[in-house]
Parts: structure tokens; C-alpha cells; sequence
């Protein structure tokens, strides 16, 4: 009997991607048969807004389809290989909401409804990854309230509800097929390894470092259209730098960096930075099949976001998902991940917003920076913005004109950051400020300058400043900037000394009988200040030690004392706990702050419990172990102090 070659080869597709990869072999065979194969070219429209329903949904075999939707047909979402769409006629009954047309050459699976219905309802899988993928954004697309929530509802996010289960911060499984090439590897070497080991990415290394990355998709992209010859290395056509994470990273996670980024694979590595061995690989395809298509809501809503009003919203539901994860005791580093990066995400969308407002685009590449708690992902609760700006280097007569373009755009950003709730900086510490505005030659002159005269003030501009992230823009400018300053430091070792002695500076948390020092005067009278108490002796200490070993890409303060910790094993126990207590601490802050809607800096002693005080009470012992260490091993006099 002649096998039916196209319906197998539909089969074999299929049943890589959910919900197929649900359904038994019989089905599947049964399915592939039925299915019609539609060619679309570019800019061809598969249906249009309001059109009444087919008979059939899509899923995308090879290609890009844009969902569109409006006068001005803004792009909403982007499906490609194994993405399904058009699934409004099989839920909904209704007429399309959003028009869906080719983004490139495309070849789609045509899915008849009719055949396809029962199988939706005899397996619980495969319904459940249909409603959740026409819900589409849902924060739990499996509880009762959510299901049936329609795409363009989601601008209208509520409070997060109780039974809202969180299954998407379990941890995401990767691949640990790792398959790597070298910077010299042939592109045809790569296609032919990649085939036999059937992984749909390489990863390039260098001295076991992940370097870059060349999917599928590169691989038709550049050498398929004879952009490139097949002799062609891999260092040409490879995407650089990697995003790489730590295996602890969850599913909302993954989800989130692949949309921020754009981006299909993730690289993880032993410590979630591109400076250690690379230990497995994510694809999309992976967090589909160990979910379904469970999207990070509130990014795809930021994304959307056509006005700062709209995003400042988004911000309250971002802090009602901050208080349902406090609530459920979900690990303060998974939360603090999470936040960041919905607030990384925020201040990305009011930065392109900005570049919109501009009358021409930047005159050279730039990177926005965040700094203080902010640049250490520790800012859970909104307080007020450090931020500052590095452009390219441009010649002396291009100077000023460029410097007045980006403090035009930093204005705006400010201002922008502002309305959605970001307090301006006091401290004017912001990138609408000239000082705080500079080319990367201006920037290594006054990094010099605090490394080698380095008074009061510049301790302070560098504790802040030291603790930058690239939030938008050129990731190199940044690298060379953190390359110079660890090049500086070193050349002055002194720095160090002050540095540290600026760690000491802040009084200890406790006076006689073990009271917890509260303020003497001003507006927080008789208050507890958590953060210039606890929390900075803890995050300044760190900072010195991270610096001082030369240690790149890791800001956040529980991070950088795991880093010390496996650096150095002696002092393995008293850095461990200092982990433990800025976590304990943060989330002390964030729960405080939350209750009395605030940034939780100042404490009422008179209201906490004798288990909170407690609770408190126990990070002191761990504060004053750590500055004893940095006073050894600083040297530190008391001439200095």
C-alpha cells in the first residue's frame, strides 16, 4: 500500500509543536490527511479584522505572520514556526478581531475545524492549551475567572485574585544536548551537525565561554538566500552576545527574556552570566512543550503600551503581582527577577516612546543605563530614578550637537519615567542632568577622576554609579565602560581602601541593650531608616569585595555574595548569610512598603510584631561580621573612618 508521503510529513511536523504533540498517533495520522497546505506570499492577507470565521485555524510551517489590528494595522503579535492563530472561529464563534497577514514568505497548516473540535474536547491537554492560547494573555489562563478573557481585554488588568496558582515560576526544563562550535567552524559544518544531532541551534564558544549563537533561522536567513557562501564562519553569521541565564531561571522568566529580546534560544550557564561554562539550551520550543503557550501578560501589555499613561497602569498591576508572589512566599530571588525585569520593560517602552518624539533619529549608538538599586535589580517598590546616559565618541566639533541631542532625550525619558511613577532624583542623579550625560571618553575622565582623588563626594557618584545595567541601547559602549573601570581600579588599589571606608560610614543598626537606632530629627522622627541602617552596609560591603576581585556582569547583592562565597571558601558561611539577610531585608522593605504605600525606607518600631522585631534583629549580627571583615581586610584606619 503507497503511503501518503505529504500527510506523514504534516504529521512528523506537527507533532514537534503543542497542542499536536498531545494527540495519539491514530489522531494525529487521522488529522495530517485532512490538513490543506497554503502558500502566502509577502504582504499576502490571510484574514482581515471583522471578517466572518473559516472553517479551518493555522498554524505557521515555515515563514512569519504579523496578528494586526486597527486603522494604522499595528503589529500585536508575531507567529512563526509552529505558532498557531486564527482560533476565534473554533472558540469564540465570532468574526475575527485582528487581521493576520504574511510577514514574509510563508507556508501555512490549514486545520479543519470540524475534525479537529473533538479531539479539543476529549483531551483536557489539548482544550486547556487552546483557551490559553486565544486568551492569549491571561495571568492564569486555567482558573475559572481568566478563561475566555478576550486579546483585546488585557489593557484592563485587575488585581492579581487569590487563586491565581503561579505554575508558571516552577523552574523551566532546558536541553542539556549541547551541541557548540568554534568562532572558525564552516557554516556547511554546522548545518551538517545540526542535522545530525536534529537541535535546531549551535552554540559558539570560545574557551567553554558561550560567545554567540546560530539557529535554524540564521542559517536560512544567511547562507540559504546567498547572503553569505556555505564556506562562510561561523563568526560572521552568529548572533552576539548570547542571553544566557542560571538553571535556576523559571518559566515566566524565559518567557519574558525571549520576548524582550526577540530572540528563540537561551543559553544557560552555571552561573547565568556569559563569563562561566555553558551548561544547556532553551528554545522556544522547549517552554511550548512544557507549558503550552502561557505568555508573560503584563510584558506583551507594556509592549503594546502606545501612551506613558497606559504604562503607569500596567506599573499598578506589576505591584499587585509583586504583592500575590510576597503572599505566596515565593522566593525572594525569583520575585526580584521577575519585578526587574517588568520594570526593565517599562523604562525600555518609555525610551522607544521618547526616540519617537525625537525629530531624528540618535546621531551615533547609545546605551541608557540604570543605576542604584535599580542597576542591582533590587528595586521591587518604585522609588525615585538614577539613571545616566553613554554615546559613542564623536569628534570635538560634533560635541556639543550630539551632547544637546541626548539631553533632549534624556529629558523626555525622565520626564516619562516620572509620570509612571518614578520620583525624580533628588540628587538630580539622572541623565537629563550634563554630568550625568557624557561620551564614553567623558565618562572614563570622571570615572578616573573619582578612582584617583577619590574625596566623599566621589565615593558616593561611584557606589551609585558602579551598580549600572544596560536597560536599552549598545551593549559594547557598556563593556568597554565596565572593562575600563575594572582596568582603573586595579592601576589604584587605594580606591579600594576609600571605598571601603565608605562602607563603614553608615552607623550601626542597634544601640544599647540591642535598641534598634531610630532617627532623632526631621520628618522621620523616631523612625527606623532600614535602608541607611541594614541595608546599605550590606550592599555597599559587597560591591567592594565584587569590585575588588575583578568579578563582571553579576550587580545584585545577594548575587555578588554567592559570587564571594564560591570565591572564596574560607569565608564561605559569613557571606552566605550576608545573602540570606539582604534578601530578608528586601523583603522586609518591600512588604512594609506595600502595606503602608510606600518605598518602605522608614519603619514605625511602636507597630512591627515582636516577630518582626525579631526577624530584623537577627540581620545585625551579620552586618556588623561583614564591615569587621572589610575593616581587615581594607586596612582601614581610623584616621580614614
Amino acid at each position: 500500500m503507497m503511503k501518503n508521503t505529504i500527510s506523514e510529513r504534516v504529521a512528523d511536523f506537527l507533532e514537534h509543536f503543542p497542542p499536536f504533540n498531545e494527540l495519539a498517533q491514530d489522531q494525529l495520522a487521522t488529522l495530517s490527511k485532512e490538513i490543506t497546505i497554503i502558500y502566502k506570499e509577502k504582504d499576502n492577507v490571510i484574514f482581515s479584522e471583522n471578517d466572518p470565521p473559516h472553517t479551518s485555524f493555522y498554524v505557521v510551517h515555515k515563514g512569519a505572520v504579523a496578528l494586526k489590528r486597527g486603522e494604522k494595522m499595528d503589529i500585536l503579535d508575531m507567529c512563526d514556526e509552529g505558532d498557531i492563530f486564527g482560533l476565534r472561529p473554533l472558540i469564540a464563534l465570532e468574526n475575527y478581531k485582528m487581521t493576520a497577514q504574511a510577514h514574509e514568505e510563508t507556508i501555512l497548516y490549514a486545520i479543519p475545524i470540524h475534525i479537529f473540535k473533538p479531539y479539543a474536547r476529549e483531551n483536557k491537554e489539548v482544550g486547556n492549551f487552546l483557551i490559553e492560547s486565544f486568551a492569549s494573555n491571561t495571568r492564569n489562563p486555567y482558573s475559572k475567572s481568566h478563561r475566555g478573557k478576550l486579546y483585546e481585554e488585557i489593557p484592563n488588568l485587575g488585581p492579581i485574585t487569590p487563586e491565581a496558582q503561579l505554575f508558571d515560576l516552577q523552574p523551566v526544563k532546558y536541553s542539556k544536548k549541547l551541541i557548540s562550535c568554534s568562532a572558525t567552524t564552516s557554516a556547511k559544518e554546522i548545518a551538517e551537525k545540526m542535522t545530525e544531532k536534529k537541535v535546531g541551534a549551535m552554540l559558539v564558544v570560545e574557551n567553554k565561554l558561550p560567545i554567540g549563537i546560530i539557529t535554524d533561522k540564521d542559517l536560512r536567513n544567511n547562507i540559504v538566500t546567498g547572503k553569505y557562501p556555505i564556506t562562510t564562519e561561523a563568526s560572521k553569521i552568529m548572533v552576539s552576545p548570547v542571553i544566557t541565564y542560571a538553571k535556576s531561571m523559571t518559566i515566566t522568566q524565559a518567557q519574558i527574556a525571549m520576548m524582550k529580546s526577540s530572540i528563540s534560544h537561551l543559553c544557560i550557564t552555571k552561573d547565568g552570566t556569559p563569563n562561566s561554562k555553558a551548561i544547556g539550551i532553551l528554545s522556544k520550543h522547549d517552554l511550548m512543550v512544557a507549558i503550552g503557550n502561557n505568555p508573560a501578560v503584563l510584558i506583551k501589555a507594556i509592549q503594546r503600551a502606545k501612551k506613558v499613561k497606559n504604562i503607569r497602569n500596567i506599573r499598578k498591576s506589576i505591584t499587585h503581582l509583586l504583592g500575590a508572589y510576597l503572599g505566596q512566599n515565593i522566593p525572594l530571588t525569583l520575585t526580584s527577577k521577575i519585578i526587574s525585569e517588568l520594570n526593565d520593560a517599562c523604562i525600555k517602552r518609555v525610551i522607544q516612546m521618547a526616540l519617537d518624539k525625537m525629530p531624528e533619529k540618535p546621531p551615533v549608538a547609545f546605551a541608557w543605563l540604570s543605576l542604584g538599586s535599580q542597576g542591582r535589580n533590587e528595586q521591587l517598590l518604585q522609588t525615585d530614578q538614577d539613571n545616566a546616559l553613554v554615546f559613542q565618541n564623536v569628534p570635538e566639533e560634533k560635541m556639543e550637537e550630539t551632547t544637546a541631542y541626548f539631553l533632549e532625550l534624556s529629558k523626555i525619558i525622565n520626564k516619562g519615567l516620572f509620570e509612571i511613577g518614578y520620583e525624580y532624583c533628588p540628587a538630580e542623579m539622572m541623565a537629563s542632568n550634563p554630568n550625568w550625560c557624557l561620551s564614553l571618553d567623558q565618562w572614563k575622565k570622571a570615572i578616573t577622576q573619582w578612582v584617583t582623588n577619590p574625596g566623599a563626594d566621589e565615593i558616593l557618584l561611584s557606589s551609585i554609579f558602579f551598580d549600572y545595567n544596560l536597560t536599552y541601547g549598545d551593549i559594547t559602549l557598556v563593556n568597554q565602560l565596565s572593562d575600563y573601570i575594572f582596568e582603573i581600579t586595579q592601576k589604584y588599589p587605594i580606591f579600594f581602601l576609600h571605598l571601603a571606608s565608605g562602607a563603614l560610614q553608615n552607623p550601626s543598626p542597634t544601640g544599647f541593650f540591642r535598641q534598634l537606632l531610630v532617627e532623632q530629627d526631621g520628618e522621620h522622627k523616631d523612625f527606623f531608616d532600614l535602608k541607611r541602617r541594614a541595608l546599605m552596609p550590606l550592599t555597599d560591603a559587597a560591591r567592594v569585595l565584587i569590585l575588588s576581585h575583578s568579578v563582571k556582569s553579576i550587580n545584585n547583592t545577594p548575587g555578588r555574595y554567592e559570587k564571594l562565597a564560591e570565591l572564596e571558601p574560607n569565608n564561605e558561611e559569613i557571606f552566605m548569610a550576608c545573602s540570606f539577610a539582604t534578601k530578608a531585608l528586601l523583603k522586609f522593605r518591600t512588604k512594609q512598603g506595600l502595606l503602608h504605600n510606600d518605598s518602605g525606607r522608614y519603619i514605625a518600631i511602636d507597630k512591627l510584631t515582636k516577630e518582626d522585631k525579631v526577624k530584623l534583629k537577627r540581620t545585625f549580627k551579620t552586618i556588623k561580621e561583614i564591615q569587621e571583615l572589610l575593616t581587615v581586610r581594607f586596612k582601614i584606619s581610623n584616621i580614614l573612618r
